[in-house]
């Protein structure tokens, strides 16, 4: 049986809905994070050396990265999908084939950047350091954060919205798994970025998800998606 290594609020939850989707048995072990330094636990390098989640064990192997992990779901246990889970992977050549690996490499090669570096920069000022410090930290966190982090959210924000506006789905009409790694980066910027609320389209993609009961079920399984 698949074993997927659960993290707590990490992107591993993206696994667990395609999973959900596929109907595909799987053992879950799940981890918490240190209550201080909000890591990984130790734990996680005995199954892989970067002690990351979301990692698999199956049929021998341990794969790891969501991305990776997506797609090696996808071709052992997705070809036979019916229904709206018949597209997965877009046939190659397609315009929906591109738009899917497109979005499949912007989810962590673009977007999670910056949604990472507003996470780290909301929490700098709030760890323990020499009171004379903090308004420093505040300070230096702020100015970054409305110079560099959230100029570049809202550019990706309005980027998906208008995207959204147009498709159903992140490459085109049909679910693919597209859809299951851009999950957590939307879900994080609905969370995190400045204005977000704005955005009607990205927040219906986002309800749309929510309202899944595969979505569902991977939330009863694994917990809540993401810190905010």
């Amino acid at each position: 049986m698949l074993t997927v290594h659960h993290l707590e609020t990490s992107r591993s939850q993206r696994v667990l809905w395609l999973l959900e989707e596929l109907g595909v048995a799987y053992d879950l072990r799940r981890y918490q994070r240190d209550p201080r330094t909000r890591l990984a636990p130790p734990e996680l390098k005995r199954i892989h050396p970067l002690g990351k989640s979301p990692v698999i064990e199956d049929g021998g192997e341990v794969i790891a990265e969501s991305g990776a992990i997506i797609e090696h779901i996808a071709e052992r246990y997705g070809a036979q999908a019916s229904g709206e889970l018949a597209h997965l992977v877009p046939q190659a050549g397609t315009p929906e084939h591109r738009q899917c690996r497109f979005w499949m490499h912007y989810a962590e090669g673009s977007l999670m950047n910056w949604l990472v570096m507003k996470l780290v920069f909301k929490t700098i000022p709030l760890q323990p350091m020499p009171f004379f410090a903090r308004p420093v930290a505040y300070a230096i966190c702020g100015k970054t954060q409305k110079k560099l982090v959230d100029p570049n959210l809202l550019t990706a924000l309005a980027f998906m919205e208008d995207h959204l506006a147009r498709h159903a789905w992140f490459a085109g009409d049909a679910i693919t798994i597209a859809d299951f790694q851009m999950s957590f980066a939307v879900e994080a910027a609905i969370s995190r970025a400045s204005g977000a609320v704005e955005f009607t389209a990205l927040k219906a993609y986002r309800d749309r998800i929510n309202a899944r009961p595969a979505y569902q079920r991977a939330i009863a399984q694994g917990g809540p998606v993401v810190m905010s």
